[in-house]
C-alpha cells in the first residue's frame, strides 16, 4: 500500500486515450533522482464467469530513447498509411478528441500499477 502511494507521488502527467475495448495511458513519472521517464500502458477489460479483470501491458520509455522510439513509431505508422493501406481514409478517425483525456496523474480514478 505504501509503495502505491509513493508511486503516485512520482507521477507528473497522465493522458488517457480510450480506444474501443482498450484504454491507453501515457504517464510521465519521475525517479528519486529527479529524472523523468514515460510509461505507456495498454489496458483491456476481460470478462470471466466471476466478473472482470484488466489485462495490461506496459512499456517503460527512458529519455535517452525518446527520439529513437518516436522515429521508429512514425516510420512504422507511415509505412502502414503510405505503403500498405494508401487508399484507406485514416482521416475518419480524426476529431475523436472526446476519447482522450488529460488528467492530473494523482486524480486518475482508473489508474493502477
Amino acid at each position: 500500500m505504501e509503495d502505491n502511494k509513493e508511486d503516485r507521488k512520482s507521477e507528473i502527467y497522465s493522458k488517457r486515450v480510450r480506444a474501443g475495448r482498450r484504454t491507453y495511458f501515457f504517464d510521465i513519472k519521475s525517479t528519486r533522482g529527479n529524472d523523468f521517464y514515460l510509461t505507456i500502458t495498454e489496458s483491456k477489460k476481460r470478462f470471466t464467469d466471476d466478473g472482470f479483470y484488466y489485462e495490461k501491458h506496459k512499456i517503460f520509455l527512458y529519455k535517452e530513447d525518446f527520439n529513437k522510439f518516436m522515429e521508429a513509431l512514425n516510420e512504422a505508422v507511415n509505412h502502414v498509411k503510405q505503403d500498405l493501406m494508401p487508399d484507406f481514409d485514416f482521416a475518419q478517425f480524426d476529431g475523436r478528441e472526446e476519447e482522450t483525456e488529460e488528467t492530473p496523474a494523482a486524480d486518475d480514478e482508473l489508474k493502477w500499477d
